[in-house]
């Protein structure tokens, strides 16, 4: 279980997610976590990133949100594990290209070689046997809410609107 202050890093996307406080810590408030590693190239125009052309089950946070309040708040959830994914999969570059298209903004992905990926990896010492968790859809949305996840495009839409493009 995650304690406050620890950090947990995708080992594909590298997305950073900081917990703030334990489950026990929260005394009925939200679990507050932050995943904002892509804000700045997003903003920037530019993401370099080594996701290449493997489609990703990119999941919306209001769902993570949702599935956590669910959860803590809730009768039911004791014991059970949400694997949480959105509805289909996407390409890096195709997340990139619903965030840019949501907020009129231009952003070109730059991808990088494996090698320098790995080597990221290695140095954030990632163990390989978590990367497989991220190649499949689950049905972890569905089965804590009742209804299904909402879609990446849906998410990037909403999101435009005062974040991605810079309050335009």
């Amino acid at each position: 279980m995650a304690k406050a202050g620890d950090e947990l890093v995708n080992p594909v996307t590298g997305l950073r997610t900081v917990f703030r406080k334990t489950a026990q810590e929260t005394s009925g408030e939200l679990l507050q976590v932050s995943e904002s590693y892509f804000l700045e190239p997003i903003l920037g125009g530019e993401v370099v990133h080594p996701a290449g052309d493997v489609p990703e089950p990119f999941v919306d946070a209001d769902d993570i949100a949702d599935v956590a309040v669910a959860a803590l708040t809730e009768e039911g959830h004791a014991g059970e594990i949400y694997e949480l994914t959105g509805p289909r999969f996407l390409t890096f570059a195709e997340a990139l290209g619903e965030i840019a298209k949501a907020s009129g903004r231009k952003i070109r992905y730059v991808p990088i070689s494996v090698e320098e990926y790995s080597s990221m990896l290695a140095e954030q010492e990632v163990p390989a046997e978590y990367v497989w968790l991220l190649n499949y859809l689950t049905d972890g949305v569905q089965r804590a809410l009742g209804r299904d996840p909402r879609d990446f495009a849906d998410y990037a839409h909403e999101a435009a609107t005062g974040i991605w493009d810079g309050g335009r």
